[in-house]
């Protein structure tokens, strides 16, 4: 992103991995700074993977700009070209210096033993995507926040994160939908996270894990109630994912000699670790194991393992009175 800002640019870009946000960015950045309406028609070319071969591909790479400074060749979908690129590892033994191919090739990562990666290595940008983990979600966010000139406190912060997993794309559109509506410096609260995102500030994931780290049974019910009646903001996978990851870090702490590293290993804000230490109370370590253990039947059945037909409700209803009863 430094180079582009620069205006340094490479003749290929060779996108690939497993997070199409980063991807998405790169080829946004460096359209944004090459097309403007006049060119569109004359010096940029769009392809799909699954509409187009190699060989057109550096048919049209060989075109010289008419006017703008480079011509811009962007394939996305890459992944689904035809399997032979040695045509495009051919190219650019001597490309053409007025023009910038940008490869978008998602969900894996490239093959590292084709000669394109060779010759993209050597006379061009190799980027290699990868997800973010759990614990670095939280801190992406906050950090996505302040670029765009906002505040977060600890509790949004927990909801975005635990409600909306990793869906990078996702999380950036709803920080537009802010910019949007809020002040700049505005700090986000739960509040804000309701109103205009529409995930409730007391009926959610990370509510839900809050009531079961007290042994709150009635709360519990309520919470999955309300989220099985909005099962679009509240996906089942993403529920279930957080209540294994909930109890594995309350066996985490159990196992901790030195609990003033808690928040490091935990993956958690340091605001947060006192809700592991007080559900470390509430849950012994073999209530915890017993725990994960019903978390993963949860999980099966939730993808319709062993049983016929079971509605979220039912499934996370279940799930809540055997944790209880451990």
């Amino acid at each position: 992103m430094s180079s582009l800002e620069r205006g340094v640019y490479q003749p290929f870009y060779l996108l690939s991995g497993l997070e199409p946000y980063f991807i998405d960015k790169i080829e946004n950045k460096i359209t944004e700074q090459l097309v403007d309406e006049a060119s569109r028609s004359f010096d940029y070319s769009l392809f799909y993977g699954k509409e187009v071969t190699a060989a057109q591909i550096v048919e049209s790479a060989k075109r010289f700009p008419m006017i703008a400074s480079h011509h811009l060749v962007v394939v996305r979908e890459a992944q689904h070209l035809d399997k032979s690129t040695d045509l495009l590892a051919a190219y650019l033994s001597h490309p053409q210096p007025q023009t910038i191919i940008v490869f978008c090739y998602k969900y894996k990562l490239f093959d590292k033993r084709k000669k394109l990666y060779k010759a993209v290595k050597k006379n061009g940008v190799v980027l290699e995507t990868k997800t973010l983990y759990e614990n670095q979600v939280g801190q992406w966010i906050a950090s996505r926040l302040k670029e765009a000139q906002f505040k977060i406190d600890g509790g949004a912060l927990q909801i975005l994160t635990e409600s909306m997993g990793s869906d990078l794309s996702k999380i950036e559109k709803e920080i537009v939908k802010l910019k949007i509506i809020l002040a700049p410096n505005t700090t986000i609260t739960a509040q804000h996270v309701e109103q205009h995102i529409g995930f409730s500030k007391d009926y959610n994931n990370f509510e839900l894990y809050k009531a079961m780290g007290k042994r709150d049974f009635y709360q519990c019910i309520k919470i999955i109630k309300y989220m099985s009646e909005n099962p679009k903001n509240h996906p089942l996978v993403l529920t279930i994912w957080g209540c294994y990851n909930f109890f594995r870090r309350i066996l985490i702490y159990h196992g901790l000699e030195n609990k003033s590293k808690a928040a490091a290993l935990l993956g958690v804000s340091p605001y947060f670790v006192k809700d592991y230490e007080s559900a470390s109370r509430k849950f012994t370590l073999k209530q915890s194991s017993k725990a994960i253990a019903f978390i993963l039947e949860a999980d099966l059945k939730s993808k319709g393992v062993g049983v016929k037909s079971l509605q979220q409700h039912e499934i996370m209803q279940d799930l809540l009175v055997k944790v209880f009863a451990a």
